[in-house]
């Protein structure tokens, strides 16, 4: 049988490639939060307890991109510094702000998640399986986010927005390039 353009493998390929992104555009945005926070913050064991989730994230799509022959994201380089700058830009605005940061960024990733799933539907369940998983997570991260003061950000409606966009972009783009 031959590949032609739009086929379910070609879908899942752009799905693993955006969510690898995805989860590494994440583990930068806390690695700068924590640069700016440091260790002792109060906030600091909730963010390191995310951060390690979102990592193992990244290493299931780093091994589907490496068993299915994946190609990665091109703007892999751009993540990590965008990734990085959102974080410590964020935690410098104070705590809230960097609980705002992470449940704005937590809801489109639900949002895409459920995209997924329902377009992948029983076609892939290992797949399947391993997205359920992280959005449950990634819930629990919008959640805990908001529990913590993320809405008491000044500005808070446009800070969520605009990270909200950028996230929209950001998916957009690493499907494609």
């Amino acid at each position: 049988m031959s590949w032609k353009p739009g086929d379910r493998r070609e879908r899942s390929d752009a799905m693993i490639r955006v969510d690898q992104a995805g989860e590494y555009g994440a583990t930068r945005i806390y690695a700068g939060q924590l640069a700016v926070l440091g260790d002792r913050h109060p906030a600091a064991r909730a963010i390191h307890h995310m951060a390690a989730q979102e990592e193992r994230h990244r290493a299931f799509f780093d091994r589907m991109i490496v068993e299915r022959g994946v190609r990665p994201t091109l703007l892999q380089p751009f993540w990590t510094v965008a990734g990085f700058a959102l974080g410590a830009a964020t935690a410098a605005m104070g705590p809230d702000a960097a609980m705002a940061c992470t449940a704005a960024v937590e809801t489109e990733i639900d949002k895409h998640y459920a995209e997924q799933l329902e377009e992948l539907g029983d076609s892939d369940p290992e797949l399947s399986a391993a997205i359920a998983d992280f959005q449950a997570e990634e819930v629990e991260h919008r959640e805990h986010a908001l529990a913590a003061g993320a809405e008491n950000t000044i500005g808070y409606p446009i800070l969520s927005g605009a990270i909200r966009l950028g996230c929209r972009l950001a998916i957009a783009a690493a499907k494609r390039i």
